[in-house]
Order: structure tokens, then sequence, then C-alpha cells
């Protein structure tokens, strides 16, 4: 590329044939092309890397080697990337629609840290599912996130020169702190919602089956960034919610 291009996205693979091409398919539809797409990959030996070369466009950069996790792989493509902003696309999400990219640049036009929206969830035949139980705030602050992840990680796009590696001793949890400590370099005024619905995430069952480590994980993580208080008390708030979506 000639010049830094105002959005880096970072899609995580690993033997990702079977959910790999609606998201390079939504990434090559996007109206907006000031983009360069990173595929951090841990060494695939399916498919994978065969569609994402098939499917991507000019801007399709890959590193595929073994990879100490997740995280690890999204601190690699932190290193890479070279946009002025940056957002993480996973295998299997996709971008809700068109325009989507088009939407977070103009937003980027008024110089923000954090430029965010909502998500949906849907399934492996990308039918819809439901919306994400937790919305965007009209109003990013640090405070926010005391309540929850409130902003899917997919939807959340930082500028790089703000943005923090991840915490690799966290397994299931690093984007829920980096988030926060993405959010605490910045200002409400310097944060702005879209307003609509930018990613489609994949329901693939891996929450579910991580779930308990994930929430002690988060509970660490909440702890660390909001008290012991504050955390202990809002999570019997998340106890009152989640059985509430159990009964519906």
């Amino acid at each position: 590329m000639d010049k830094m291009p105002l959005i880096s996205i970072v899609t995580i693979t690993f033997n990702a044939q079977d959910v790999i091409t609606p998201t390079m398919r939504s990434v090559s539809e996007q109206t907006f092309r000031d983009f360069e797409h990173i595929i951090i990959d841990g060494a695939s030996v399916d498919d994978t890397l065969r569609l994402a070369r098939q499917l991507g466009g000019e801007s399709l950069r890959i590193l595929s080697e073994p990879d100490k996790g997740l995280y690890d792989a999204m601190n690699k493509g932190l290193a890479m990337a070279t946009g002025k902003y940056i957002i993480f696309l996973n295998a299997g999400d996709a971008f809700h629609s068109a325009d989507t990219l088009e939407q977070y640049a103009k937003a980027a036009s008024k110089d923000p840290d954090i430029i965010y929206a909502d998500t949906v969830i849907v399934d492996k035949d990308r039918n819809y599912i439901a919306p994400r139980h937790l919305s965007a705030p009209d109003i990013l602050t640090f405070k926010s996130f005391e309540k929850g992840m409130l902003v899917c990680h997919q939807a959340f796009m930082v500028k790089r020169a703000i943005a923090p590696r991840y915490d690799t001793d966290y397994r299931f949890s690093a984007d829920f702190d980096w988030c926060v400590k993405c959010i605490k370099k910045s200002k409400p005024a310097k944060c702005i919602n879209l307003h609509i619905i930018a990613i489609d995430y994949l329901n693939d069952g891996l929450t579910d089956k991580n779930k308990i480590p994930s929430l002690k994980e988060r509970f660490k993580i909440m702890r660390k960034h909001y008290g012991l208080v504050s955390t202990v008390s809002n999570h019997f708030s998340f106890i009152t919610r989640a059985l509430k979506r159990k009964k519906l």
C-alpha cells in the first residue's frame, strides 16, 4: 500500500473453512474501500487460507504461523496493522451491510477515539436469531462496562494510537479488559455511537462451552477496574438478567 489506510480490519482464523466465506464476502462487498484486511491464521491445515485468498481483495495480508491462543494472535494483528483505526472481525462474523464501513468512515472524519455500534446474532446459515442481549449505550464512558460488555468487541472500532496489547494472561475475556482500557484512554466526547447494526455475530456455541471460566475471568477483570463492592453488586443484576433470558 502506498499510504496508510483509514481502517485496519483484523480477522483471526484457525481451521475456519466452514465459517470464513461469509466473513470474507462481507469485507469484499464494502462500498468503502480505504482499508486493509489482515488475517492472522494459526497455521490452519484445512482450506481456510485458500478460501481467504480466493475471496480476498488487493488489500488482503495474511500471516499464518502457530500462536499461543486467540489473544496472542490479536496482538500479532495489532503489530501488523497500519490503519488509523482498527477493528477485529473474527472468522464467522460479518459486517451487517455493504455500507457498514462507510458509516464508520463518516464518523472517523470527526477524529474520535472510539466508534461503536450494535450487533445481532445469526446462525451458521446466516439466519437472524436475536439482537445481542446488551445494547450499545448512547454515551460511552469508563463506567459503561461496569454493567457488562455493552458493546460487542467486533463492533468496537478504536484509534490504533490508543489501542493497547491484549493481556494474554486471560484466555477467554481479554477483549473485555482491552475495551475497558481503550475507554479509559478516551473521553465520552471522543466516542461516537453510530446507532446502527454493524455486525452479524455467529452463534457457534463456543461461548456457552466456556461460559464458567469466561465469567470467572470477567469477574476478575471487573474487580480490577471497578473494585470488589461494585463488581459484586452488579453481578446480582447480571444473574437476574440471565434468569430472565432463560425464561424467554
